[in-house]
Parts: C-alpha cells; sequence; structure tokens
C-alpha cells in the first residue's frame, strides 16, 4: 500500500472508532467495541474494519452483523462527511479476535511469571 492509502485507512479506522462510540444500538455499545485495522482499496472505494471485542469473538460476530446490515449505510454517511476524501469507501465490517488473543498471552504471561517467582 501507498502512503497516502496507509494514511487514509488510519484516518477512516480512527472516524470508525469515533462512530461506534456513537452510536445507541445496545447491541453495539455493549460489546465494548474496537477497530483492530481498516484496509482500504486503493482506489478508496472499499474498505474492510476489524472489529474486535474486549467480551469476545462472539460479541465481535454480533456486532460485525449490526454494523454491516442497517447501520452500513449510516456510517458511510457520517464517515463522508467527517473525512476529506472524494467519495465515502464501501464498508464491510469482519469480526477479529485479536485483542481476545492478546489478552489470553498476557495471562498466560502472568501465570508463567507467579510459577518463576514461587520457584
Amino acid at each position: 500500500m501507498s502512503y497516502q492509502s496507509d494514511r487514509t485507512a488510519e484516518d477512516i479506522r480512527r472516524e470508525i472508532t469515533a462512530l461506534l462510540r456513537e452510536l445507541k444500538d445496545p447491541r453495539v455499545n455493549a460489546a465494548m467495541l474496537t477497530v483492530v485495522r481498516a484496509e482500504v482499496a486503493h482506489d478508496l472505494s472499499f474498505c474492510k474494519a476489524y472489529i474486535s471485542s474486549l467480551n469476545g469473538i462472539e460479541d465481535a460476530k454480533a456486532a460485525c452483523k449490526v454494523l454491516n446490515g442497517g447501520a452500513k449505510g449510516y456510517l458511510r454517511k457520517e464517515l463522508g462527511s467527517r473525512i476529506a476524501i472524494r467519495k465515502a469507501p464501501d464498508l464491510r465490517f469482519i469480526p477479529d479476535d485479536s485483542v481476545e488473543k492478546g489478552i489470553e498471552m498476557f495471562r498466560k504471561l502472568e501465570m508463567s511469571e507467579k510459577k518463576d517467582g514461587q520457584a
């Protein structure tokens, strides 16, 4: 990807994160969502946003179902008004479990440190 695409993807990721906090849908608010990364096409017409939940992959899947459904048009319109690009990209939300894996790895490290401290 080019510098322009990377910068735009980061702007989109930041704005989608802010928009998720503003949504009033309880299925999205209760899930404690975060946007892990965003990938945009070279012509900026399409964007994949990888969504993770602190509550687990099942909440992320449920939230992505909602976001890919009725909320997609609203999010695209708001994104287009917040970012200075000619055409707002078509959004696709994909569940991601990287945050859950990171928390699991952290717990394993803590357990390992406790075992080392006791020995």
